[in-house]
């Protein structure tokens, strides 16, 4: 649970000038934003309830336009029904459908997950590829959702994710001046130490759903007022 922020003289919480910043200074600010909340939120993790690679990557899949609530509720019965990619190369279309409707695009999911269990048992033995190029040209998979699963189920931080939470808070925090997810990402692994960008994901998502909403952050509370050029203070 987000902490209040301290309350400290103006001149300590005078905003940081971005315009005029070095990208020597803005690095370190990046890493100021990390260390706090890191410490704001010890418990920033993958919302996505899975115990594999492949549940991981399902879920992921599923969380298209959708809230990560409702995929949890879909995927423990989904999971149960199709335990591994042959059971999703061989699902009936309807059945599927069926059961990951309240996502939202069902069709396209459904489909997409009917795909990817075929492509996974015909070029990777059933087994969900460590690799970024392998998976994204699995059906339904996306730079983003290859970065998910590379950094949550193997560990491996080949990219920032970038959803609407960490683009909408890095240019909040000025740290990218970009709404196309791909470069906002460029901007972030430019910044963002290698060994952290799965988490610092986790630590903006966490950050946007609890303080720095979309429509009325609450800058009073945010532990970065004083080093955001955005808050209101």
């Amino acid at each position: 649970m987000a902490r209040s922020a301290p309350a400290t003289c103006k001149a300590a919480r005078r905003k940081p000038a971005t315009g005029r910043e070095t990208a020597a200074e803005r690095q370190q600010r990046t890493r100021k934003i990390l260390r706090r909340l890191r410490a704001e939120y010890p418990e920033a993790r993958c919302a996505l309830d899975h115990a594999t690679p492949l549940e991981l990557l399902v879920a992921t899949i599923l969380s298209a336009q959708c809230t990560d609530k409702r995929v949890n509720e879909v995927t423990p019965a989904l999971f149960r029904r199709f335990p591994d990619a042959a059971a999703y190369a061989a699902a009936p279309l309807p059945e599927l459908e069926r059961m990951v409707q309240s996502t939202g695009f069902f069709r396209n999911k459904a489909r997409a997950l009917r795909g990817l269990g075929q492509a996974l048992l015909a070029e990777h033995g059933g087994e969900v590829p460590a690799d970024m190029e392998a998976l994204r040209k699995l059906p339904g998979v996306g730079r983003k959702t290859a970065n998910v699963v590379l950094g949550n189920a193997f560990g491996k931080n080949e990219g920032v994710v970038v959803d609407t939470h960490v683009g909408r808070l890095a240019r909040r925090l000025g740290l990218t001046r970009h709404d196309d997810p791909e470069k906002v990402e460029r901007d972030l692994m430019e910044l963002v130490p290698r060994r952290d960008w799965a988490l610092w994901a986790h630590l903006l998502i966490f950050h946007g759903r609890q303080v720095c909403a979309a429509r009325k952050p609450r800058c009073a509370e945010c532990a970065l007022a004083d080093i955001c050029p955005s808050a209101e203070i």
